[in-house]
């Protein structure tokens, strides 16, 4: 197995942020997802917007599940805190680790399998109880680990890469999350760094629950089912003594368009993505109205990008549960256990 590692080196010339670091200090290992595969335009936004916010790497916590997307948080943020926990339980993990140190800054990287399928119900406990994260899905549509059955997201009349279409109703992540009581709801494209970014800014410097749904095209799963140079054509056709995969190499989907303008994209198989961009006097102050905007796009087969709902009064789970400002983990046993006349007063004060 060959192992390719990022030389330790950095130019001299390379701008640095007001930490003295460069934007080379918030990368991780070399990506190994197929190339032109838009989760890694989202590491590289990420990677961009902590540098621009002055983060130290060493103040984040990033954690995810299970699937292409739970991959990514070792491409980016590479001397920060990180753990891999098993399909759609990220949200518990991250949730605890929240409460034992409130000091970090959390970041959740999920798929649209790991959050909306196997992980839904983790999903919607995480946002309803206001856990202080920014809690990121890579969107694709597809199981892309699995051969790129489709996901909860998919939406109906989706064709896959075997020719199936699907015919079941899809989940809308950014709408759950809003029913949910999220205090910042967006949506974003992977191919569209310059909306992208101030986006992921946003959700970090939050203090609440925020959401960011970010459609990310897959690459690996958009063959033509007519092509004879199609992997499922060759492989009906051929005799060989393995079975190998080829992805070969895929320019990466970027687009640029205005506040209130929608665009078609092209995919790699040729289909075609609209996206919508929220008008400059949009209100995202208004849940509500929020809810039906996204709805009446959705009628006419638009992707809504942007951020779509804020609360700048949000109260997260802390404070919900009046806990200390100290950090639970600092604290020793003295605070952590006061004794038994104060545990009978507790339990007094339940009966």
């Amino acid at each position: 197995m060959t192992y390719i590692a990022k030389p330790k080196l950095h130019h001299p010339t390379l701008t640095c942020n007001a930490l003295g670091y460069t934007r080379r200090d918030y990368e991780g290992k070399v990506s190994t997802l197929c190339a032109g595969c838009g989760h890694d335009s989202i590491s590289a936004a990420i990677i961009q917007a902590c540098w621009e916010l002055d983060i130290e790497p060493h103040r984040v916590a990033k954690l995810s599940g299970i699937g292409c997307s739970s991959k990514t948080p070792d491409y980016f943020l590479g001397p920060s805190h990180g753990f891999n926990t098993v399909h759609g339980r990220m949200p518990s993990v991250l949730t605890g680790a929240n409460l034992a140190n409130r000091s970090l800054i959390y970041l959740g990287v999920s798929g649209d399998g790991d959050s909306a399928s196997i992980g839904l119900g983790q999903f919607a406990h995480a946002i309803r109880r206001g856990v202080a994260m920014t809690y990121i899905v890579e969107n694709n549509g597809v199981y892309g680990l699995t051969k790129g059955q489709f996901s909860a997201t998919a939406d109906p009349g989706s064709v896959s890469k075997k020719g199936v279409t699907n015919t079941d109703s899809p989940l809308d992540l950014v709408g759950l999350a809003l029913l949910l009581g999220a205090s910042f709801v967006a949506r974003g494209f992977s191919g569209d760094k310059q909306q992208l970014v101030p986006l992921i800014k946003a959700a970090l410097a939050h203090r609440g629950a925020a959401v960011l749904d970010v459609i990310s095209p897959c690459v690996a799963f958009n063959n033509h089912p007519g092509s004879t140079k199609s992997y499922d054509y060759v492989r009906e056709h051929n005799e060989a003594v393995n079975r190998l995969d080829l992805m070969p190499p895929r320019a990466e989907i970027a687009v640029e368009y205005a506040d209130g303008e929608t665009v078609e994209v092209t995919q790699h198989d040729g289909s075609t993505l609209r996206l919508h961009k929220l008008h400059a006097d949009y209100d995202p102050h208004d849940r509500v109205g929020a809810m039906n905007y996204l709805h009446a796009h959705q009628a006419r087969g638009e992707v809504v990008t942007g951020l779509l709902y804020v609360d700048p009064e949000a109260r997260d789970l802390h404070a919900h549960l009046e806990t200390v400002d100290a950090p639970l983990n600092t604290l020793g046993e003295a605070e952590l256990c006061p004794g038994a006349a104060v545990l009978g007063k507790i339990n007094a004060g339940l009966r």
